[in-house]
C-alpha cells in the first residue's frame, strides 16, 4: 500500500538533492522578487494535487485487485510484480532517469508509466496485468526520487528568496508536510470513489448481504481460505461475486481520467527546476545504480542494520496483508466487494491521523515507549482478528482497519526515522535497505497470499513483528549502554581535570 508505501524512493532524493553555490544564490536573489515565494507555494500545491489524484486512482484500483481478479490469484500476483520491479527500480533507475529528463518531466513520464496498469483493468489477463504491474514498479522509483529532489531544491530556493530568514532544513519539513496533506487524501478519495461507483443502485443498507445463504462467521475473517476458482468462490459465498462489468469499467474510466489529469497538471502547471538555475552537484551524480547496490549490500555488515531488517520486513508484510488479504478475507467475504472502498476509507483517515500526532506523542513519552506501545496495540489487534467471528455490521470492519491504520502510521514514521538517526553519514545506504527489505516483505506476502490461509498469515505476521520488536529493543539497549559508557568516560575526564 503504499500508503504505503509513501517512503519508497524518497531517500534517493538525498542522493540527487541540489547544492547551491554562493554565486547561484546571488543570481536567484537578483532575478526573483518576494512574489516568487507565492509561485513556489503554487508549485507545491499543484504537485501535491497531482499526486493526490494520481494515487487516488492507484490506491482505489489496488485495493480491489485480490477480490476482483481472484481467478488464478491474478490480483495478488499483479501486486507482487509491482513491488518486485520496484525493488530494482529504486536501486538502478532514479539517478539515470532524472539526469535524462529532469525532475519535472521524470514525474510526468512516471505518472504515464502507471496508466497501462489502470487501462489493463478493462481487459484483465495475466499477459495484460503483469506487464502493466512491472511498468508501475519501474516508474515508482524515479517518481518518488524526483518528487523528493524537487521539494528539496525549491525549499532551498525559497530560503534564498527570503534572504535566509527561514532555514532551508525547516522549509523542507514544511514543504513535505504541505505535500503530504494532499497525498494522504488519496487513500480516502480512491476508496470513496470505489465505494460510490460499485455500490450505486444497490440497497443502501449493508444488511442485505444476510440474504445470501452463507455463514460468514465460519467462512470469513481468519477462517477464510481462498477458493481455487471463481465459480467455486461464487458458489461458496455470493458476497464474493465479481461486481457488474459496467460498474468496473466506469470505475476504471474515472481512475484513468484521474491519472491523465495528474500528468497534465504537472506538465502544464509546475515550473521546471531550471527556473531556479540549479545544478545538482551533490553526491547523486556520482552514484550509479551499481554503486547504490554496492553501498546497500555493504550496509548489511552493520549490526544495527541487521537488527532492523525484521521490523522493516514486517512493515512491508503488514501493509500487503491489508491491501490483499484483509480486503478479500474480511471485507469482501463478510460484506461484499463493493464495501472494500467503504472500509478502507477508515484506514486512510487513521493513517493520516497517526502521521500527524506521532511526532508530538514521541516527543512527550520517547521513542522506545512509543514503539513498544504500538507493538502491544498491534499484537492485541491481531489476536482479536484471530478470534473474532465476522458479522454483517459494516462499522466493525471499519474500526478494525482504522486501528491497523493507526499502528501502520506509527511503524512507518518511527522505523523510517530510526534508519536516519542510527546511520548519520550513511543515510543513502540505510534508506536504500529500508526500501529494499520493506518491498521484499510485501512481495513475500503477495506471493504467498494464494497459498496460505488467512489464519496462517496472521500468525506469521505476529511472529515477524515479535522478532522485529526484539531486534529493535536490542538496538535500544546497545545504544543505552554506549551512551552510558560515554557519559561515564566524560565524568572521569572532568574528575581528573579537577
Amino acid at each position: 500500500m503504499d500508503n504505503g508505501n509513501t517512503v519508497e524512493g524518497e531517500s534517493n532524493g538525498s542522493a540527487v538533492t541540489a547544492e547551491i553555490t554562493g554565486k547561484e544564490n546571488g543570481a536567484v536573489e537578483q532575478e526573483f522578487g518576494p512574489q516568487e515565494g507565492y509561485r513556489i507555494i503554487k508549485n507545491i500545491a499543484i504537485l501535491g494535487f497531482a499526486f493526490m489524484i494520481h494515487f487516488t486512482a492507484f490506491h482505489g484500483t489496488s485495493n480491489l485487485q485480490s477480490s476482483v481478479h481472484s481467478d488464478g490469484s491474478l490480483g495478488a500476483f499483479t501486486l507482487a510484480s509491482i513491488y518486485g520491479s520496484l525493488i530494482l527500480s529504486n536501486i538502478f533507475l532514479p539517478v539515470m532517469v532524472i539526469r535524462w529528463l529532469g525532475c519535472k518531466w521524470t514525474i510526468v513520464v512516471s505518472f504515464i508509466a502507471y496508466m497501462p496498469y489502470i487501462a489493463a483493468q478493462f481487459y484483465p489477463r495475466f499477459y495484460t496485468l503483469i506487464p502493466a504491474g512491472l511498468a508501475v514498479g519501474f516508474g515508482g522509483g524515479p517518481l518518488w526520487c524526483a518528487k523528493c529532489t524537487y521539494l528539496s531544491v525549491i525549499a532551498e530556493a525559497f530560503s534564498i528568496i527570503k534572504k535566509r530568514k527561514v532555514k532551508a532544513d525547516y522549509l523542507i519539513v514544511k514543504f513535505f508536510g504541505l505535500f503530504f496533506v494532499f497525498y494522504q487524501l488519496a487513500q480516502v478519495l480512491g476508496n470513496l470513489i470505489s465505494f460510490s461507483v460499485l455500490s450505486y443502485g444497490e440497497d443502501d443498507s449493508p444488511q442485505n448481504v444476510t440474504a445470501y445463504p452463507v455463514n460468514i462467521s465460519e467462512t470469513c475473517g481468519a477462517n477464510y481460505v481462498a477458493p481455487v476458482d471463481r465459480q467455486l468462490q461464487n458458489d461458496t459465498n455470493a458476497n464474493l461475486h465479481r461486481p457488474d462489468a459496467a460498474k468496473l469499467n466506469a470505475l476504471t474510466g474515472i481512475f484513468l481520467a484521474c491519472m491523465a489529469a495528474a500528468s497534465l497538471s504537472v506538465a502544464l502547471g509546475v515550473d521546471s527546476l531550471k527556473r531556479y538555475n540549479r545544478t545538482r552537484t551533490g553526491s547523486g551524480p556520482g552514484i550509479s545504480g551499481v554503486r547504490m547496490l554496492i553501498i546497500t549490500v555493504k550496509q548489511l555488515t552493520n549490526k544495527y542494520q541487521i537488527l532492523l531488517l525484521p521490523i522493516t520486513m514486517f512493515i512491508g508484510v503488514e501493509q500487503a496483508f491489508i491491501a490483499v488479504d484483509f480486503t478479500a478475507s474480511f471485507v469482501a467475504c463478510g460484506l461484499g466487494i463493493s464495501y472494500i472502498g467503504y472500509a478502507m476509507i477508515s484506514f486512510g483517515l487513521a493513517n493520516t491521523f497517526a502521521a500527524a500526532v506521532t511526532p508530538s506523542i514521541t516527543k512527550a513519552i520517547g521513542r522506545f515507549p512509543m514503539i513498544i506501545a504500538t507493538a502491544i496495540f498491534h499484537l492485541s489487534l491481531i489476536v482479536f482478528m484471530l478470534l473474532w467471528k465476522p458479522t454483517n455490521d459494516y462499522y466493525a470492519y471499519s474500526i478494525i482497519v482504522a486501528c491497523w491504520g493507526l499502528a501502520d502510521g506509527v511503524w512507518l514514521i518511527q522505523i523510517n526515522a530510526l534508519s536516519g538517526i542510527l546511520f548519520p553519514g550513511n543515510e543513502e545506504a540505510a534508506f536504500s535497505n529500508f526500501r529494499l527489505w520493506e518491498a521484499t516483505g510485501s512481495v513475500i506476502m503477495y506471493a504467498t497470499s494464494p497459498i496460505l490461509s488467512t489464519f496462517t498469515k496472521l500468525v506469521g505476521i505476529v511472529c515477524i513483528m515479535l522478532i522485529g520488536t526484539v531486534g529493535y529493543t536490542t538496538i535500544e539497549v546497545m545504544e543505552y549502554r554506549v551512551k552510558k559508557s560515554a557519559a561515564g568516560k566524560r565524568f572521569e575526564m572532568i574528575h581528573q581535570q579537577s
